[in-house]
């Protein structure tokens, strides 16, 4: 999971994901589990599998979508009637052949809902406004260092009302907000974090967006680790569309990773799986590193720094042919030492997919999946199945994009795959100014 998310206050942990029971721990490890499925559980997982089958398909008719589910043709058309009833899909027009009247095709309902995305990295926040698609109807990022809990509420009341505007939506549609951001986030030691960063560890995050709209309401607050947003927005609406199962590789300031086994989010035991940023590598002078200090913003920007002038600087999309010699050492070493952790991945998880997103560049994610790719491929060869590499569809803004899914996640995923930090706050629908 992670290239790193604030753990919740000892004295209320948040509950799990509904329908699903709290993971009991012992000494010898955790006891077993087995799990029923009440009918209305049962319903709105079945409601889950129509509005994905509908999603992947574009269009679909209700025979075509009791095809591919198994479900009854009455039971989808009870869940297909109930979703347009409550503005979640529409038609869109007849499929015409055969005997019989012609067949409704049902498309998702872009305007059925809209949420607001929020990604907090150690050097840059991003805010999304999604529609019920998952297209980002409008977007709003800001390069700020080590932001504290108090920027972040800042940027919050400053950028949501313009950014709103911007997507033409109003106030009062918005159903949920979802944020991202990396576990252990201010105590991970990363090159530059300054003192008292680690306020984060005991930071209620949904009260940071408390007070910004006027009528009291309540309006979820959700908090996912960053790698599993972004993996979990990939499976909805990128790639994960056509890969059951695979790995999603995080390049932020730091390095995270999510693990999807059978198009559901795999927590693992204590939800830490995919932390493959800590694991160790050679750091190329004779000792061992994180991977993370390697493969991150903070690595290829740290390279950048030690290859800049006295009293200059570089930026990774700059065109300066010493700037760009440094990233394509950067490229060349990051893709090294991904080699030995992505083929234990490999062998460990089988995934159909291994998925590059963050906020690098998107040219330079293209290189690093090539790269890496044929590393392996050349170092590879004895593993019996090596995935493809590849840029996910949602590489640039994959975490705020994950975290606008979230409030919609009663709609859309999997109970086992919904946020395991949820939270309510007095979050009112009517925009109160930003001052």
């Amino acid at each position: 999971m992670a290239s790193d998310p604030v753990p919740p206050p000892a004295s209320a942990p948040p509950p799990a994901s509904p329908g699903v029971q709290p993971r009991a721990r012992s000494g010898g490890g955790d006891t077993s589990r087995l799990f029923g499925a009440n009918i209305e559980h049962a319903g709105l997982h079945n409601q889950r599998v129509v509005l994905h089958a509908i999603r992947i398909a574009g269009r679909s008719t209700r025979a075509a979508i009791a095809e591919v589910t198994g479900l009854t043709p009455a039971t989808v058309a009870n869940i297909t009637n109930r979703l347009l009833e409550e503005g979640y899909l529409e038609r869109a027009g007849q499929r015409r052949g055969g005997r019989g009247q012609p067949a409704t095709r049902l498309v998702i309902r872009a305007d059925g809902a809209f949420s607001i995305g929020i990604n907090i990295d150690r050097d840059h926040l991003t805010m999304v406004a999604a529609d019920f698609s998952g297209t980002v109807r409008a977007r709003i990022g800001r390069d700020l260092p080590f932001p504290m809990p108090a920027d972040v509420r800042r940027f919050f009341r400053d950028e949501v009302g313009p950014l709103l505007d911007r997507a033409a939506i109003p106030a009062q549609a918005i159903m949920g907000i979802g944020v991202a951001l990396p576990d252990d986030l201010g105590a991970v030691d990363l090159p530059g974090r300054p003192a008292g960063y680690e306020c984060w560890s005991s930071t209620d995050i949904p009260a940071l967006f408390d007070g910004v709209f006027d009528e009291p309401n309540d309006i979820p607050v959700l908090v996912e680790n960053d790698a599993a947003a972004a993996a979990i927005g990939e499976m909805q609406f990128g790639l994960g569309q056509h890969f059951a199962s695979f790995f999603y590789l995080l390049v932020t300031f730091g390095l995270g990773g999510g693990v999807v086994v059978n198009a559901l989010y795999d927590r693992g035991a204590d939800g830490r799986s995919g932390e493959i940023g800590f694991m160790t590598v050679d750091d190329g002078a004779g000792g061992r590193t994180a991977l993370q200090n390697i493969v991150s913003l903070a690595g290829l920007n740290q390279m950048l720094a030690n290859a800049a002038p006295a009293g200059g600087s570089h930026e990774p999309g700059t065109t300066d042919p010493a700037a760009r010699t440094t990233v394509d050492q950067w490229v060349e070493r990051a893709a090294q030492a991904l080699v030995q952790p992505l083929i234990a991945v490999n062998c460990l998880l089988n995934p159909g997919a291994i998925l590059i997103g963050g906020r690098l560049p998107i040219e330079l994610v293209h290189r690093l999946a090539r790269r890496t790719a044929d590393l392996i491929a050349a170092q590879g060869s004895h593993i019996p199945a090596l995935a493809p590499i590849e840029a996910g569809a949602l590489a640039e803004d994959s975490p705020a994009v994950g975290a606008a899914l979230l409030p919609f996640g009663h709609l859309m995923l999997p109970a086992d795959s919904s946020a395991i930090r949820q939270h309510v706050r007095a979050v009112p629908p009517a925009m109160a100014s930003a001052s």
